[in-house]
């Protein structure tokens, strides 16, 4: 049983740590993640290794190819912007079905998400990106529809690395106040465009980003 257990904990170090290299950028596009290494480094065996690296295989942010071994998820520009289309189609449709019925507990779950602006250092914008993807969790959830927010909680997992890349942690509590006052209010139009307006000020900069200083990383011409 505490073979079970320290091996338990070992993946979830190995997880985290792993991810927030990846979402940090310290862990470059198309790197090849080594077993080995990682195994030396975390000081622990090979299976929760590959057990959190099989994890974050499944949010996309790592590549298993057979035979070859296990590579951070590399992104076309069309791929990313794709992605973010995608994003504003189950953002839109969840804020408009939510708007409607949201109830006072989940206002209340939306104004607690956020713990508030601690520095520009990796730890705090790995918490950051994890309440993003909570807030807009919470709000696909409260729609209703329980595989939208399924569906839009794997897309911020495959975003998260990019959206360490618009600097937000400063200003990202008052963009979600904005929705979160809309929501109480039931107010469809305003949430609708508080919403889409986060999406398009988010996109805009990190694409900009990803291709004026981030582009030699990217398979941006594929």
């Amino acid at each position: 049983m505490l073979h079970v257990r320290d091996e338990s904990t070992s993946k979830s170090r190995a997880y985290k740590e792993l991810r927030r290299s990846i979402i940090m950028g310290h862990r470059k596009p198309g790197e090849r993640l080594s077993l080995a290494e990682i195994t030396s480094a975390y000081n622990t065996s090979i299976t929760p290794v590959r057990d959190a690296l099989h994890m974050l295989n499944q949010e996309g942010l790592v590549t298993i190819k057979p035979r070859s071994g296990y590579f951070v998820s590399n992104i076309t520009l069309r791929e990313l912007q794709e992605l973010f289309e995608v994003r504003e189609i189950l953002e839109l449709a969840a804020v408009e079905r939510t708007a409607g019925r949201i109830t006072d507990d989940c206002i209340a779950a939306l104004s607690q998400v956020h713990a508030g602006y601690t520095g520009d250092d990796d730890e705090s914008y790995d918490r950051y990106t994890d309440e993003n993807r909570r807030f807009h969790y919470l709000i696909a959830e409260a729609s209703g529809n329980q595989e939208l927010a399924e569906m839009l909680g794997r897309l911020h997992d495959r975003l998260a690395r990019f959206m360490v890349l618009r600097g937000a942690g400063r200003t990202q509590v008052h963009t979600h106040e904005h929705i979160v006052e809309a929501l109480k209010a039931h107010d469809v139009a305003v949430a609708r465009q508080a919403m889409l307006a986060e999406i398009t000020e988010t996109r805009d900069l990190i694409l900009d980003r990803v291709i004026r200083t981030e582009g030699a990383g990217w398979l941006l011409g594929a």
